[in-house]
């Protein structure tokens, strides 16, 4: 087993105590390694810290967590540094979801506006975080979970020679729920899907050995006379059926975007503000589980479930303890998608040992799908380079780039309300 000093930086989020659950899930692969918990708010690290060193006494585990606000201490002697952490919080992302609708534009954490905002925020931090490590850990791998991952990762690898490689569940989930709708057992369906992250598209999706498509639709016809379908459920399955493959679910904002920018402008409250509205249980339930000798996470109580960025983890095991397993990664393309350039950071599969993460040989996209992902593959590398170095007119000119803006007066508007609202996190070359 690997012994490693991992340095979590955002260790104090409303994700802490779950993550910890997940590294404690696989402790007996990491015995006798150090956490390091790193955040700005003392008080919420001393928390997550207690569940996580309760858990393991709990299940006899020979792991230690500390806990700083001082980074550059925290990544003293580190192997691995996971990062997972949100700018400016919830009430950041409020401002991403609401300020885009007025101009007609749909509000998202990770798409349009939304998303380029977060990334200008996310990339200003990861900036120095490099720096650090750079200084400090130079041989440290660095595993991100921090959203938008593809534009934070795309600005990432062109500038450091850090090993970065960033990660998200999507592919698994999205297997997961189609087959859940087939009213079929997510288990034996095998799918491999490829693209960018919050943009991919299934080129393989067989169930027990064959087609899964035809057996997608029979349920979709099914369904509909039934009237059992949401219609977000609606919406997915249309658009599988359709294209014949399966979408990430983000993509329902491009393919559907006139009506679910008129449910966004309808409903009452953004998702960043019924998040917002959960914090505070979050937070009592993790109060309350640290009183506990054997702290347990209630899913229904906890923000995103028991297990948190538990891809990650399993990606540390396979690369420390040299499993030679494959799994869905975030990392320059060097041509594993035909319908990328090598420098551009894809989601594909990857294969992970001691060697670190090989791309494998994916693709190409379905035609009929192709052309929009290269459309957001271009914008997002001119948005990570606006975040990593532009100016106010680089940063204008890749959000009109994307498809759910294409407009020039729109991009400005927007972007000159959004940067105002949000001047404290970002570089003053962004203002300007």
């Amino acid at each position: 087993m690997a012994r490693i000093k991992l340095a979590y930086i955002g260790g104090g989020s409303t994700r802490g105590a779950g993550t910890m659950a997940s590294f404690i899930h696989q402790g007996e692969n990491f015995n006798g390694s150090e956490v390091v918990l790193i955040d700005l708010n003392e008080e919420r690290l001393k928390l997550v810290q207690t569940l996580a060193q309760k858990m393991t006494r709990a299940r006899g585990l020979d792991l230690t967590f500390s806990i700083t606000t001082d980074r550059r201490a925290g990544l003293q002697g580190c192997d691995a540094v996971l990062t997972s952490y949100r700018p400016g919080g919830f009430e950041a992302r409020y401002l991403d979801e609401s300020v885009p609708l007025k101009h007609g534009v749909i509000g998202q954490e990770t798409q349009g506006p939304g998303g380029f905002f977060m990334a200008l925020r996310t990339i200003s931090v990861m900036k120095g975080i490099i720096e650090d490590m750079e200084a400090i850990c130079p041989n440290a791998r660095l595993f991100n979970y921090t959203n938008p991952i593809n534009l934070v990762s795309e600005a990432v690898t062109h500038h450091t020679s850090i090993s970065a490689v960033s990660f998200c569940e999507g592919p698994i989930s999205d297997a997961h729920h189609y087959a859940t709708l087939a009213d079929l057992d997510p288990a034996k369906l095998d799918t491999t899907f490829i693209g960018l992250n919050h943009g991919s598209w299934s080129i393989r999706h067989l169930y027990e050995g064959k087609d899964f498509i035809p057996l997608l639709q029979e349920a979709y016809e099914r369904k509909l006379r039934d009237n059992s379908l949401s219609r977000y459920e609606a919406r997915l399955l249309e658009l599988a059926c359709t294209m014949e493959t399966l979408p990430n679910s983000y993509f329902q904002y491009y393919y559907f975007k006139e009506e679910i920018l008129a449910e966004l402008q309808a409903k009452p409250t953004t998702r960043a503000q019924d998040i917002m509205s959960q914090v505070g249980e979050y937070w009592a339930h993790y109060t309350e589980q640290a009183q506990s000798d054997n702290p347990v996470l209630d899913p229904s109580l906890s923000r995103g479930g028991i297990h948190e960025l538990e891809l990650a983890i399993d990606a540390m095991d396979a690369i420390y303890n040299d499993r030679k397993e494959v799994l869905y990664v975030n990392m320059p393309n060097n041509g594993s998608i035909p319908d990328f350039p090598a420098d551009r950071v894809v989601e594909m599969t990857g294969y992970l040992d001691r060697n670190g993460v090989t791309p494998l040989m994916q693709g190409p996209l379905p035609r009929q799908v192709s052309g929009l992902v290269k459309m957001l593959g271009e914008y997002q590398a001119l948005a990570a380079e606006a975040a990593w170095s532009g100016t106010r007119k680089d940063a204008v000119r890749a959000l009109a780039s994307h498809p759910l803006v294409f407009s020039l007066h729109k991009a400005e508007a927007i972007y000159d309300e959004l940067a105002a609202a949000h001047r404290a996190y970002l570089p003053e070359r962004l203002l300007q």
